[in-house]
Order: structure tokens, then C-alpha cells, then sequence
């Protein structure tokens, strides 16, 4: 029997990451991350990726299956599945929920399907490691009718990278996960936080849409929803125009002019007070939810960072730890200039363990591809 290898889309608002990954070494035997993509340029990036693959000698009898990353799957989806034409209705329907995140995704797996129409096409959602997230921390405090009636509660993002992540720092550490309190900060151009308990989430700063909870690139996450009402009443925006603001004119965008980190830096060093201002909101907000977190816990044990910010910006990390002693966290200078990882970053004395922890979405969906359609063949 010879295992075969999942390719695996990863269709964002802006970009398209794939990856043809074993899912059983962890290998990944091509891939390449195509940026500054439209909704309207996936088909060409697809044809791009196809082209790639036949030239590496990759034929779809080569691969197991193809694997999607969907943003959101509604309390329909709450596991991998089997992408046929109710399914792609379904994601259809969803829409609404992530505009900028599944648009892109369905119009990956519709390409796919057309390239590769022999392959399983399996769809993994962001929202599906929260689906069981606790009642109280799932539930808005409003007309209980309304909510039930268009399943609205809090979905939470980015539950492939936090699944993987804190299976991965427990593994580190040489411990079960189902032993550790773990607070994971997945810190990239979307940003959101999670705080696990026995390897299940217990809250998470995302709600029904990728727009609650941190400051992002482009989204400023936490908002007074009277804004919004005053903002319509008074300051004339329609809601195409609140939708337009709060989905590509907030966060670091909003704040500074730049939605792209390293700029913001450059720009903090060179002495732009509105991208400070920017970098000192977006760290006292995840500041904020490091110890919310905590309380919510009852003490960690583990805080991780991931995803391209919390990975490679150790003044991030620096920043936004600091002065949290008092709750346990103390950072090492020295070993917090890592890049990378996975690498303890937190002094001997420490009774938190703050650790930085590659993500790899790409093969935790290999993996679970995998687990529904299998990867071996005669």
C-alpha cells in the first residue's frame, strides 16, 4: 500500500496557500503562498497551482484528496465534509457570516472540482473546533427568539490553527494536552484568541463573524454596538458603508493607513504617532485578553504564540507580556528573540510557560482529510 498525499487550498480574503502534504510524516512536498489575490483571481491562482503540480510530476492519481479551509461553517458544518452541490449551496448560504473569507474558499473548491473532478473534495471549517464551545461563553444576551431564529451565538475563527497549536504545545512540553490550561494567540492579519482547557476550547475572542475580539490588519474587533447605531443615525453611513468599514477600514488600517505589520513597525521606528497609537491598542487589547483569560481559567499553564505576528515579532510578544508578573508570566529576554520555533521563551522562574508554536493549518487539514476518505491505495 502507498500513502498518498492531500493537497491542501488554503483560499484567503487576499491570498491563496497551498500545499501537497503527507499527511502521515508531516512532509510537505510542494506548496506556495500566491498574495495580493482578489475573489476574481482565485480561478487563475488554481490554474497557477495545477500547473505547478503536473510540473512536479504530480497527477491527481497521485493524491488522496483535496482539502479546503472554510472560514465558517455555521452550526451546520461542525466537522469535515464531503463537498457536493447542497454543501457548496450551504457554504452559499454562509456567506454573510465571513464575506471577506468564504467567497474565496467556495470559489476554490468550485475550481478544484473542475480541475481534479475525480478527487474527494472535503471542506474544514475554522468555526467546527468551537462548536461545542460552553453555553455561556456561546451565548449573546439578546431576545433569545431572535437569536434562535438565525442561529446566531458566538462561531469562533481559526479552530484548525488552535487545535493544532495547543496539540502541539502539549506535545512539546511532553504532556497530555487533556492535563494543560493553555491560552493560544494566533497574531496574523486576523487575530484571534482562545483559552483551552483539557484540549477543548473554553472561549475564544471571535463571535458569529471574524470581526469581534482583537485589533486586526484590517478589522478593530471589539466595538461598542452603539457606535454602529450612532454611526447610522447620526453620522449617515448605510450599512454597505458600515460593512465596508468594518471589514477593510478598521484595525491597524483604520488607525494608521497600513494593515501590513511590518509597515506598521517601520513606521512606529520612524516615528509616526498614528502608528503608535495603532501598535499600542492592538497590544493593550490582546493584553486585556491574556488576563480575561486567565480569570477565565482559573491560571494557565501554557501561553502560546502563533501565526506569522506571534511567531516572528518578539517585541509583540515582549510588549504585550509585560507587567503581567503579578500573574505569573515572566518573559526571558534572551530566548524571546526567537523566530520560529517551537521554543520555551519564558524565564526558569516562571509559573506560566510561555512558549512560540509554528502553526501548520495545512497539514492539520491533511490530517483530517485523511481521517473521513483515507490515503492509501493498491
Amino acid at each position: 500500500m502507498t500513502a498518498r498525499p492531500v493537497l491542501v487550498l488554503n483560499a484567503g480574503s487576499s491570498s491563496l496557500k497551498y500545499a501537497v502534504v503527507r499527511p502521515d510524516t508531516g512532509e510537505t512536498l510542494l506548496g506556495e503562498h500566491l498574495e495580493r489575490l482578489g475573489t476574481d483571481d482565485v480561478g487563475a491562482a488554481l490554474d497557477r497551482v495545477v500547473a505547478g503540480l503536473a510540473a512536479a510530476g504530480i497527477a491527481a492519481d497521485d493524491l488522496a484528496a483535496v482539502g479546503h479551509r472554510v472560514v465558517h461553517g455555521g452550526d451546520r458544518f461542525v466537522a469535515p465534509t464531503l463537498v457536493d452541490d447542497a454543501v457548496l449551496d450551504g457554504l452559499e448560504a454562509l456567506v454573510p457570516l465571513a464575506p471577506l473569507h468564504n467567497p474565496p474558499a467556495i470559489a476554490g473548491v468550485r475550481h478544484a472540482l473542475a480541475a481534479y473532478p475525480g478527487l474527494p473534495q472535503v471542506a474544514v471549517f475554522d468555526t467546527a473546533y468551537f462548536a461545542d464551545l460552553p453555553a455561556a461563553a456561546a451565548t449573546y444576551a439578546l431576545d433569545r427568539e431572535v437569536t434562535a431564529r438565525l442561529s446566531v451565538r458566538r462561531y469562533g475563527m481559526h479552530g484548525i490553527s488552535h487545535e493544532h497549536v495547543a496539540g502541539r504545545a502539549a506535545a512539546f512540553l511532553g504532556r497530555p494536552v487533556e492535563e494543560l490550561d493553555q491560552v493560544v494567540l494566533h497574531l496574523g492579519n486576523g487575530a484571534s484568541a482562545a483559552a483551552i482547557s483539557g484540549g477543548r476550547p473554553v472561549e475564544t475572542s471571535m463571535g458569529l463573524t471574524p470581526l469581534e475580539g482583537l485589533v486586526m490588519g484590517t478589522r478593530g474587533g471589539d466595538v461598542d454596538p452603539g457606535v454602529l447605531l450612532h454611526l447610522l443615525r447620526v453620522g449617515g453611513l448605510s450599512v454597505a458603508d458600515l460593512d465596508d468599514l468594518l471589514h477593510h477600514r478598521s484595525g491597524l488600517q483604520g488607525l494608521s493607513g497600513r494593515q501590513d505589520f511590518r509597515d506598521l513597525l517601520a513606521a512606529v521606528d520612524g516615528g509616526d504617532a498614528d502608528a503608535a497609537l495603532a501598535y499600542e491598542v492592538c497590544c493593550h487589547r490582546l493584553r486585556k485578553y491574556v488576563g480575561a483569560y486567565l480569570a477565565v481559567l482559573g491560571g494557565a499553564d501554557v501561553v502560546t504564540f502563533t501565526a506569522g505576528i506571534g511567531e516572528n515579532v518578539p517585541r509583540v510578544r515582549a510588549d504585550v507580556l509585560a507587567g503581567l508578573e503579578q500573574l505569573g508570566i515572566h518573559l526571558d529576554a534572551t530566548r524571546n528573540q526567537v523566530r520560529g520555533g517551537p521554543a520555551r521563551i519564558s524565564a526558569d522562574d516562571s509559573a506560566v510557560t510561555v512558549l512560540v508554536v509554528p502553526t501548520d493549518e495545512e497539514l492539520s487539514i491533511a490530517r483530517q482529510v485523511v481521517a473521513l476518505v483515507g490515503v492509501s491505495r493498491p
